[in-house]
């Protein structure tokens, strides 16, 4: 996510940190390379040069010029700077009733995946979605949302395949949906290749129909400078009220997250950051900034570690580490808990100063490797790894398809680890007694 961006605005405030005071020209020479950045990464033009000259403005400020830190105050105006341009504070869902979300966009951008993973979203904050087909242009539409509300758990509308008419088909799953259990209804539209009359048109009544709290514009990240032509088309014919970024995880630039929210002055409200149906989340400015500027996103860090672990097992862990008898059932439960955090790369990228490293890369193979051995082993043997012998190591290897070698390099780490732990429990231990003894 921005991870071009990312490197080069590090390596330029890094520079500019450098200096013990800073002036005019270091500055100019810095926005400079600043506008350079966000131009390769696909941000708009007008939206890359009002950005710069508004931190340049306030970075030429006696406060700063004089400031024990300059470089460090440039640092902090940039990220306002970029917190704003994101969307200042997070903007949550008017979900007043009848709560419905009109979604929109172009065909490719994820609509009918984002509505499914908007509906699961709203459904672990406590609400009932229902979700409700009206692409009925693109073949196979219907069946994709009516298989991906089936993968979350939530009741799915879907027309008549001989149904023509979008606004029928929206009064039809009105009247459906007064039969549900349901307090959000999401709406998923048609799309085209490109903006045209015909679509621009359906969705207009659709919406006047209708009449949705909230219209969100689906866009890829990766969209670039044709970024700002949709969201000001669609928000001039609609008057969308979010955005929902798809595929920032895979895009590098993501120059259309900066520029579509200036040019339409409405808050990305979630982007999908992955392709599970869970990886999905509310878009918070100040957080992503941070991350773009390699200062972390703990909180994000914290928020996802609550959601994914387990308090009981937590302390259960906690216990076994105390005590040194951390076995390989206790390593694979930790590995487990792990991945529920979602991808590594993603996990280290929320950590502050993780940014910069370039090199830094995750090796998902030897990662899925590891979990391969130790499935390989029986209960007993995870309990209790001392007993693999040579016999026992080489049928593991054959069962998890590694070599003996890369079963005796998890081993010898594993062994590491235990003794590490006990040599810190040991140390706990005498800290206690020596406590005692001064009382």
């Amino acid at each position: 996510m921005f991870s071009q961006l990312g490197d080069k605005l590090q390596d330029i405030f890094k520079d500019l940190r450098g200096h013990g005071s800073i002036s005019e020209t270091n500055i100019s020479d810095a926005m400079r390379q600043v506008r350079l950045a966000l131009l390769e990464a696909d941000v708009d033009y007008q939206v890359a040069k009002n950005f710069v000259a508004r931190i340049k403005e306030k970075a030429l400020g006696e406060e700063v010029l004089r400031s024990v830190t300059p470089g460090q105050q440039v640092v902090k105006i940039f990220h306002d700077e970029l917190t704003a341009l994101l969307g200042g504070d997070a903007a949550p869902l008017n979900l007043d009733k009848p709560a419905r979300i009109l979604i929109v966009g172009l065909n490719g951008a994820g609509k009918t995946t984002s509505s499914a993973k908007l509906a699961a979203y709203l459904k672990k904050q406590g609400r009932a979605p229902l979700l409700i087909a009206c692409d009925l242009q693109r073949p196979a539409a219907i069946e994709q949302l009516a298989t991906l509300g089936q993968q979350v758990g939530v009741p799915v509308y879907t027309p008549s395949p001989d149904e023509k008419d979008v606004k029928r088909a929206a009064a039809a799953s009105l009247k459906w949906a007064e039969g549900q259990n349901g307090n959000v209804q999401i709406f998923d539209t048609a799309g085209r290749q490109e903006i045209d009359a015909a679509l621009i048109e359906e969705i207009k009544q659709l919406k006047e129909f209708l009449k949705p709290q909230e219209v969100l514009l689906v866009a890829d990240a990766a969209t670039g400078q044709q970024a700002v032509s949709v969201a000001t088309h669609f928000h001039e014919a609609l008057g969308i009220t979010g955005i929902v970024l798809t595929k920032l995880d895979g895009d590098a630039r993501g120059g259309a997250a900066l520029s579509m929210r200036e040019v339409t002055q409405r808050p990305i409200k979630f982007a999908g950051v992955g392709e599970k149906l869970d990886q999905f989340e509310a878009f918070v400015p100040d957080r992503l900034a941070g991350r773009i500027l390699g200062m972390g996103d703990i909180v994000g860090l914290v928020e996802k570690a609550v959601e994914a672990i387990d308090e009981e097992e937590a302390a259960r862990m906690e216990q076994k580490l105390r005590t040194a008898s951390f076995d390989f059932n206790d390593f694979l439960a930790q590995f487990k808990m792990m991945r529920k955090l979602g991808p590594l790369e993603s996990i280290l990228g929320m950590l502050p100063g993780m940014g910069n490293m370039k090199d830094l890369n995750v090796d998902e193979n030897q990662l899925k490797r590891t979990e391969a051995i130790v499935l390989s082993m029986t209960d007993h043997e995870r309990r209790r790894p001392d007993i693999l012998n040579a016999r026992r190591r080489q049928r593991i290897a054959r069962g998890s398809g590694s070599t003996v070698t890369q079963v005796n390099d998890l081993l010898q780490r594993f062994n590491q680890m235990r003794k590490m732990m006990k040599n810190a429990g040991k140390m706990k231990r005498m800290m206690a007694q020596m406590s005692k003894m001064k009382s």
